[in-house]
């Protein structure tokens, strides 16, 4: 007997891509294990290649998971005790276990070697792109670290947010083998301007301890075992640990007033607090918590760089599986020539971005103990974070078009990475913040400056139109002053030219047409404007190998 209801059967699915994936998200990822290894970071391929394979294997699915359960605050237990926990989904606590165990918030310290750094960021960079949220906490941790160790007494602190361990338990430090670290800066009056603070902080008894008395706008992972925060204290705005739990137990005096409703990073949660006499120890001098917590500052912001960047390539190699497995007016999408002019165009930036910011990294690596690289690193981390995280939303954007309307559909990960790209663009300075940081150094520090005119002079000679951009750039650095107003456009220019000069020194490939595209006639209005005679295929090939 026949199916009486097979002639109204339409949902026939065909032509559709197949589920992305598993991938060693390392091993195909050509750019990166070439910066690596530039960089000074080879002597970690083998960690590196086993996290590839965890970030886009088990660790992309458990992505999916965490970000469809957001985080829950529960400020009272049954009983009616002030608990301020928060609940997360159990794939968050993998995310952030093997991300631990693996060393993404302390290979750097645990491991201290040359290209330790550059390591540790690759691993980052190969992290954010199965899950950005559980990147927040574990940047803040490792970063927390060197902020940690300035002071003695708090060695513990520093080795526990080192460690490869992850314990989620509400205890004292004292009962776990690792521990985390976030962040209290920003007020609400004030933001960026956290010398306007005024979460006033106390002297107690005894030296070096504290009473807090505030608020701050945005606390960052209200589950940590501890935070790095600013206040006000008898000598001016001083850097301060506060811990969640005190040594004999007890809950830290402050509050968390509830989670915030942010566009995106849903696995992660971020908070507003209290603080009603909250102890805390003083890290530093009274009135320099700005030059105490800056170093911290500084490598968080070259994860908001790496972040940036890492997400760019995960939409690039969404859009490339999507094209390559879907046909439209009778040839695979990728075939057609202006799809694959603007896929091309965007492995380009994608490059350019992974390159420089592992050419930071490079130089925070060396900072210690090479001061033309610390003066580079000093300019080169607020150029790159306000260059790559400008460019990640359009950029991610870019790649939902060439998805279509799948990819403004929560089935794929790209609506996921789109409400992340502003992020990172927003977190530790927004753009201008950067770029007046940009104008500062090139002012004040001579030796900033001296580097990364240095950095740019190498590759003098390679390509006509690098050097025409680099004498103009450097017409506008000899005027007496550059304008505040300009403070975008010069650090436009240096981004721009740091990456063609990256992509330069590394023999690139893709060098000429980066250069092409941003410097011969200036920077397009939009991707999928490269001259016609540039090999398309070639740079997909090289953006993501084709299955």
């Amino acid at each position: 007997m026949t199916d009486a209801t097979a002639p109204f059967e339409t949902h026939v699915v065909h032509n559709q891509p197949p589920p992305f994936p598993e991938r060693n998200l390392w091993r195909d990822d050509i750019a990166l294990r070439e910066a690596v290894a530039r960089e000074g970071g080879g002597a970690f391929a083998a960690e590196l290649d086993a996290y590839g394979a965890l970030a886009g294997g088990e660790l992309y699915l458990l992505g999916f998971d965490a970000n469809r359960q957001r985080p829950l605050l529960r400020t009272h237990d049954a009983q009616g005790h002030r608990i301020d926990t928060v609940d997360f989904h159990p794939a968050w606590h993998r995310l952030m276990d093997v991300a631990k165990a693996h060393g993404v918030a302390g290979l750097s310290w645990s491991q201290p070697r040359a290209g330790a750094h550059v390591a540790r960021a690759a691993l980052s960079f190969l992290h954010h792109q199965a899950e950005a949220g559980s990147s927040c906490p574990l940047t803040m941790t490792h970063a927390a670290v060197a902020v940690l160790r300035r002071e003695p007494a708090l060695a513990e602190w520093a080795a526990k947010a080192a460690a490869p361990h992850y314990d989620p338990r509400d205890v004292p430090i004292a009962h776990k083998a690792g521990i985390t670290v976030g962040m209290g800066m920003t007020e609400k009056q004030g933001g960026s301007d956290v010398r306007s603070n005024r979460t006033l902080a106390t002297p107690l008894a005894e030296e070096g301890d504290y009473s807090l008395v505030g608020h701050k706008w945005f606390f960052s992972a209200p589950m940590s075992d501890g935070w790095l925060v600013l206040a006000q204290a008898p000598g001016g705005l001083s850097c301060f640990l506060l811990p969640r739990r005190l040594p004999d137990g007890t809950r830290n005096a402050f509050r968390l007033m509830r989670l915030k409703d942010k566009l995106g990073d849903w696995a992660n949660a971020s908070s507003e607090v209290e603080f009603c006499g909250a102890r805390a120890r003083r890290i530093g001098e009274e009135g320099r918590g700005v030059a105490t917590i800056i170093e911290m500052v500084m490598l968080t912001r070259l994860d908001c760089m790496l972040g940036a960047a890492a997400e760019m390539r995960m939409a690039l190699a969404q859009a490339l599986h999507h094209v390559r497995h879907r046909n439209a007016f009778g040839r695979r999408l990728v075939d057609q020539p202006l799809m694959a002019n603007v896929l091309a165009d965007l492995a380009l930036e994608s490059e350019a971005s992974t390159a420089l910011a592992l050419r930071v990294a490079r130089a925070v690596d060396a900072a210690a103990h090479d001061p033309d690289e610390a003066a580079f690193a000093r300019v080169a981390t607020a150029v790159g974070k306000f260059w790559i995280c400008r460019r990640a939303s359009g950029f991610v954007n870019e790649a939902q078009e060439c998805l279509g309307g799948a990819g403004y559909i929560e089935d794929s990960m790209l609506p996921r990475l789109y409400r992340q790209a502003p992020l990172n663009s927003i977190w530790e300075g927004s753009g201008n913040v950067q770029c007046l940081d940009v104008l500062r150094a090139l002012s004040r520090e001579p030796a900033s400056r001296q580097a990364l005119l240095r950095e740019l002079e190498q590759v003098r000679g390679s390509e006509a139109a690098y050097d025409a951009a680099l004498d103009a750039l450097r017409r506008t650095l000899d005027e007496a002053a550059v304008a505040e107003s300009a403070a975008r456009r010069v650090a436009a220019s240096l981004a721009i030219l740091l990456q063609a000069a990256t992509l330069l020194r590394a023999g690139s490939p893709v060098a000429a047409a980066f250069i092409g595209a941003r410097l011969a006639h200036g920077a397009p209005p939009a991707y999928g404007m490269l001259d016609a005679r540039v090999p398309f295929a070639a740079f997909l090939e090289r953006a993501l190998p084709e299955d």
